[in-house]
Parts: C-alpha cells; sequence; structure tokens
C-alpha cells in the first residue's frame, strides 16, 4: 500500500490503522465498513447473477473415513478419495485419529491469542513472509487493492525444535497445545499422501531410490500453521473473509469451527461448505495439481463475512521442503499425457506473490506449459 491516507468518503484515517487489523477496528467502535475493503461490486458476495442465492446454499463434500483406509475396504476408500480429489478438489475427513482433546485444546487457544490485548499481538505483525511467525491482516496486505475481513497468525512449524522458541509465549499453554496439535496434523497429512499416491496409481516401497520418492521428500517437508479470526462485520455483503484462490502446497487440513463461511467453487458456482464438528476440511493445493499432472484439481475458494459470530480457523499446509522442486511424477507422463506443468519452487512462488496483487489461480496458471494451454483451448 503506498498512499498514506485513505481517500475522500472516509474519516482521512491513516493507512496504518488498518494494517493493525480488522480486530482493532471493531474494538474501536467501528459501524460500517472502511472504503478500503469495499469490493467493487462485480466481485461483492451475493450481488452478482452467479451469486445471487450463494447463502442458501450447502455443498456436500465426499466424506472420506479415515479409519477405513487402515481396514479391509481400503481399495474402496482409496476409489473414493481419488473421485473426490479429481471432481471436487476438497473432502471431509472423519474419525481422523486426532482427539477431540486435541482439537479442543486448539480451538481454545486460538482463540485466546486473538483475544490478547493488540498491544500483545502487535510484536508479531510483520509483512516479512518468510519471518517464522507472522501476525497480520487480510490477504497480502502490502499488495490488496481491497483488504479483506480476516486476521491471522501464520506460523512455520516443521522441523519443530526450529521454530518453537520464535512462537507466542502468551497464553500460557499456546506453544504446548500448538505444537501437540501441530505433530498430530503432519503425521495424519503424511499417511493421506501416502494413499492419495496409491490412489494415483503410484507405489512407493521403502526401496524405492528413483526420483518419484516423494514421500521420502514429504517426511522433512514445509509445514505452516494459519490460525484465521473473522470478526462480525457490520455489512457483510460489501466485502470477503478471504478473497477466491487455491492453497499453495499439496494439502491443506483445515479445522473449522461451526461458523459457516468457507465456501468453495463449484459446477460454476460458490457453494457453502457445512461444518462437521471435529472434521478435517482438506483440500487439493496447487502442488499436489502439479505433482499429478493436472488430475487431482486444486479449486478456488473464499471465505465470507458475517454481521453477528466470530469466527476461527486453523490451517495446516504442507508441502515440500521449502529447498526443492516440485514437478510431475514421471509415472504419470506418456505419449497420451504430456507433461502440463513447469517445475517450480518456493523462490519461483515467492518472487512471483511479491511482485504482484494474488489473484484466483494466477500462480498455478503461470505454471501451465504453452503447448498443452493450446491443447486444452482446442479441445473447449
Amino acid at each position: 500500500m503506498t498512499p498514506a491516507m485513505v481517500g475522500s468518503g472516509e474519516s482521512d484515517k491513516p493507512e496504518s490503522q488498518y494494517q493493525k487489523g480488522v480486530k482493532h477496528l471493531v474494538e474501536n467502535g467501528l459501524h460500517s465498513v472502511p472504503k478500503k475493503y469495499i469490493l467493487p461490486p462485480s466481485d461483492r458476495p451475493g450481488t452478482n447473477s452467479e451469486d445471487s442465492n450463494v447463502a442458501k446454499q450447502n455443498l456436500e463434500l465426499p466424506i472420506i473415513d479415515y479409519s477405513e483406509l487402515l481396514g479391509p475396504r481400503r481399495q474402496q476408500v482409496l476409489q473414493s478419495l481419488a473421485n473426490a480429489c479429481e471432481g471436487y478438489g476438497f473432502f471431509q475427513l472423519i474419525n481422523h485419529g486426532i482427539s477431540d482433546d486435541v482439537i479442543s485444546s486448539m480451538r481454545d487457544v486460538s482463540g485466546k491469542f486473538f483475544d490478547l490485548p493488540f498491544e500483545q499481538r502487535e510484536k508479531y505483525m510483520t509483512t516479512d513472509m518468510s519471518a517464522p511467525v507472522r501476525c497480520g491482516t487480510s490477504f497480502s496486505q502490502t499488495k490488496d487493492s481491497v483488504l479483506c475481513w480476516r486476521d491471522f497468525l501464520k506460523l512455520l512449524c516443521h522441523p519443530l525444535p526450529d521454530f518453537l522458541p520464535h512462537w507466542p509465549a502468551s497464553p500460557l499453554d499456546f506453544r504446548k497445545e500448538v505444537a501437540t496439535y501441530a505433530e498430530k496434523t503432519r503425521h495424519l497429512f503424511l499417511m493421506l499422501m501416502e494413499a492419495i499416491q496409491e490412489s494415483l496409481g503410484i507405489i512407493e516401497g521403502k526401496e524405492t531410490e528413483g526420483k518419484d520418492n516423494i514421500l521420502r521428500e514429504l517426511e522433512d517437508g514445509s509445514q505452516m500453521m494459519v490460525i484465521n479470526f473473522y470478526p462480525p462485520c457490520p455489512q457483510p455483503d460489501l466485502t470477503l473473509g478471504m478473497p477466491p484462490h487455491s492453497d499453495y502446497g499439496f494439502l491443506t487440513l483445515l479445522l473449522q469451527d461451526q461458523v459457516e463461511g468457507l465456501q468453495v467453487h463449484f459446477q460454476d458456482q460458490w457453494l457453502t461448505v457445512q461444518p462437521i464438528n471435529n472434521a478435517f476440511v482438506v483440500n487439493v493445493g496447487d502442488h499436489l495439481e502439479i505433482y499429478s499432472n493436472g488430475k487431482y484439481k486444486s479449486v478456488l475458494h473464499r471465505v465470507m463475512a458475517n454481521s453477528k459470530k466470530n469466527r476461527t480457523s486453523v490451517a495446516s499446509l504442507h508441502s515440500l521442503p521449502f529447498n526443492c522442486t516440485v514437478r510431475p511424477s514421471p509415472k504419470l507422463i506418456d505419449q497420451h499425457n504430456p507433461k502440463r506443468y513447469a517445475d517450480t519452487n518456493f523462490d519461483t512462488f515467492l518472487a512471483y506473490v511479491t511482485t504482484r496483487e494474488p489473484k484466483r489461480k494466477d500462480f498455478l496458471d503461470s505454471r501451465k506449459l504453452t503447448s498443452v494451454c493450446v491443447e486444452e483451448k482446442e479441445i473447449k
């Protein structure tokens, strides 16, 4: 953001006021949405023809019972998993083995962090995207032309001993509870990726030494935890909690509370995901779409604001180590299925998102190979 002041129609609030986050604004008696958060009419939820009935429509995502992956019905569940990743890009995961106590504690400390006085949260506010701890607002507060109705705390989590000392020491039990949750979700991610590989027809034994030994690389991979806080919004039809986007990485494991907000773009409509208590909403990330050579889809999703309730979610994003290259699996490439994506790495992604305002699936689209893009247009 370069302007020092907000334009006419505001009470000439300094831009720094918005850098403090929406919770800070609400706590200081906000009664209408500031101009800086108001989307153009075509981007507002519920105002264009595509979104006219969006609040009344729910999306029933495929439900994957993780416990059945471990039993005699594994092959049937693997097929359901493949169908979900290919047809929806999302699924709800139940009976995942992470205890209700661990989940409850994670929700509890997440809420307590955002209940801290602003002066304590402010210690972690930075625009440095490589910081091990980053508290901020919007989506990209330095690039967004319109800010979104969200505050967040981002934590790098793996290797845990490297990052844990940097995490907030308050609330008192924050580090302990979040570390436990991070370890549990990381193990669950690795088990899911093993199943996803198998669903793609890629079987990896421990003896595999080839360049497609992705599971071994993922064991040392990156994990980032994002705790999202969406306070009540006085005019939710004018803004969004998060704009349409796809996720960087292989898989995101999202823990929702019972307040609706997440919407998935499915069959040209924005549909609301109904929360299931203590389930994870799991979605395919850009890296898994690249790795699967386009078979599994990284799908646009967004978050709605609401006027009545706080909403909190916890996203655990997983991928390869930051210094590794993501490429389509050679086992999924042949003369009938040419390579569809250029190799990429975290530096490429960081360079992309730090030089422009992120929009929809722009980064993933930039990795598609030209010949394939032309071929797809001709088919359409």
